[in-house]
């Protein structure tokens, strides 16, 4: 037989399509003709596959060889083609038969002398696959725990070429020494490395002197819920950004599977911990480019630190040293939980359903609004940098909290009054599920999630707490997307008091926390707590209600 057929998958982003890899011996010339829109890389293929097979102890045809990946207007790229190739070659000069190739899936990169490489995206490839029916699988050993993930498949892991052989020829597999794991070096030097795990050991009981601070964390925890915090260096806003994580329940099975998948395409998952359980935690440092922030590549696109926050915390530190256009481009994230990376050769959408928590200084030297400090800055370079977080992402985030410097004698006086993570992750994990017992029907689980015209018709709050919103809807403090996040906001401090519907005193606490401060109250006639530097407007005494709050 001068034709057979194998099996591989391509990917685009973390979604997999299986491919037909066809080959053909015909009369002519010797020669290797790949096709099929291979990359680069998928290119190469014919020379570690023609040197693999060699070293194997099998023979090359010496005739015109032709490569066919089917379907030929997908494009394809990676090196993980390597063993189907080979396997497709092998299968048109007789030496495996067609029958053991067309139940198998093979995915691998092949070395020179014909041992089995791991690769990247074992995890989605095996999802994309077992979807449309193929049960069978050959990977290379490393790649075994994660391609097991998939339930109801059957994973054979092999270390080369002629272990291949022999599985499917139904042969005594020969020994081969085991894979020796190196460190990927573009891995190693990528600055957006989820360290989940190097953080679990934090506690928010030792940020002493932040009560409110604890809180809005707390709150951002239980909703999902965006959050900034402002304040001068030193305040303690990485250390509660930090200790977020360990606030947040395991991931369920389903969530679990989807970070995994994309660290899978990212080549950051390990091979000792196949499954990730834990919320990512992404801090990208302030020169990170827009790839690397969003994704994206020349060739082949990959997934970015938003992809890598997927179901966890994206944590920008000193938020506006980071380039207005990486800022600006997190606003389609944000509203819809997913990144498209448009190339020429085709589209690639990664999952982004992450918490953004935004940490700032109020101006350039850091120390404007202390308590006993003096700024330096210029109104001028106050105002450029606190104008370098946009109005419309500033619009996205639910909580702005003002992190203030503390004295001595409030974090003693704070120590008998503290709460252990332990303690406050209780809390989260039962607003959690209150939350995914009220949308156990509908496609999200947290408040933060929930579209506004579906919160306003469904789960409104109490009657008499809308006038808070609509004053300050009307008087220009919050826009129509944030009356919408207020109530998302309600709803998550009733769930964490264990309250069945927000009250006005719930809306009243929302408030607050989206303002960043007291709003002003007309039922009263007296306004809130409101910053010297920015006072608050007040709509009865006719003052103009075009200012926008700003610290």
């Amino acid at each position: 037989m001068t034709l057979a057929r194998a099996r591989s998958v391509s990917l685009s982003g973390v979604e997999g399509h299986v491919v037909d890899v066809e080959a053909h011996i015909g009369n002519g010339l010797p020669g290797f003709s790949l096709v099929g829109l291979p990359d680069a890389a998928l290119a190469e293929a014919r020379s570690r596959v023609r040197a693999a097979v060699a070293n194997s102890g099998q023979g090359w045809p010496q005739r015109k060889l032709t490569v066919a990946l089917s379907p030929a207007t997908l494009p394809k790229a990676g090196a993980h083609f390597d063993l189907a190739i080979a396997m497709a070659v092998l299968g048109a000069t007789q030496a495996v038969p067609q029958d053991r190739l067309d139940d198998v899936v093979l995915l691998g990169e092949l070395g020179l002398d014909g041992r089995l490489k791991p690769i990247r995206g074992t995890l989605p490839s095996v999802l994309a696959a077992a979807t449309v029916g193929r049960t069978r699988f050959v990977v290379p050993e490393p790649n075994v725990g994660e391609a097991r993930l998939v339930a109801g498949v059957e994973v054979f892991g092999v270390r080369s070429l002629r272990q291949t052989l022999a599985l499917l020829c139904g042969e005594e597999l020969p020994d081969e020494p085991p894979y020796l794991a190196e460190d990927d070096p573009a891995a190693a030097e990528n600055s957006v490395l989820p360290r989940s795990d190097r953080l679990a050991g934090l506690d928010l009981g030792e940020v002493l002197g932040q009560a409110g601070a604890r809180r809005a964390v707390e709150v951002a925890a239980a909703g999902g819920h965006h959050l900034a915090m402002s304040g001068p260096p030193g305040a303690g806003k990485t250390m509660l950004a930090e200790r977020m994580p360990g606030l947040l329940p395991d991931l369920d099975q389903r969530e679990a599977l989807e970070v995994t998948a994309i660290h899978s395409v990212a080549g950051l998952l390990p091979s000792s911990a196949p499954l990730v359980v834990r919320p990512p935690f992404c801090d990208p440092h302030h020169s990170a480019s827009l790839p690397a922030i969003v994704g994206g590549g020349a060739r082949m696109a990959r997934p970015g630190a938003v992809s890598l926050a997927h179901r966890g915390i994206l944590f920008l530190d000193e938020a506006p040293e980071f380039r207005p256009t990486v800022l600006d481009a997190l606003r389609q994230p944000l509203e819809h939980g997913e990144v498209v990376i448009a190339r020429a050769a085709g589209t690639a959408r990664f999952p982004a359903r992450f918490q953004l928590v935004i940490a700032s200084n109020p101006c350039p030297c850091g120390r404007a609004y202390g308590k006993g400090l003096y700024c330096t800055c210029t109104p001028q370079a106050r105002s450029r940098y606190q104008h370098r977080l946009s109005g419309p992402i500033k619009d996205r985030i639910d909580i702005m909290q003002l992190v203030e410097p503390v004295a001595r004698a409030e974090m003693v006086a704070d120590q008998s009054l503290v709460e252990p993570s332990t303690v406050v992750a209780e809390r989260v994990r039962t607003a959690r599920q209150r939350q995914a017992h009220r949308f156990v029907h509908d496609p999200w689980s947290l408040n933060a999630h929930v579209p506004g015209y579906e919160l306003r018709r469904h789960w409104p709050p109490e009657p008499d707490a809308l006038p808070a919103v609509e004053s300050q809807l009307s008087s220009g403090w919050i826009t129509a997307r944030g009356a919408d996040r207020v109530l998302r906001l309600a709803w998550t401090l009733a769930d964490l008091a264990g309250r069945d519907r927000p009250g006005r005193q719930d809306v009243f606490a929302a408030l607050t926390l989206r303002l960043g401060r007291e709003p002003f109250r007309r039922d009263t006639g007296r306004r809130g707590a409101a910053s010297p530097a920015a006072p608050v407007p007040s709509v009865e005494a006719g003052e103009p209600t075009t200012k926008r709050w700003s610290r």
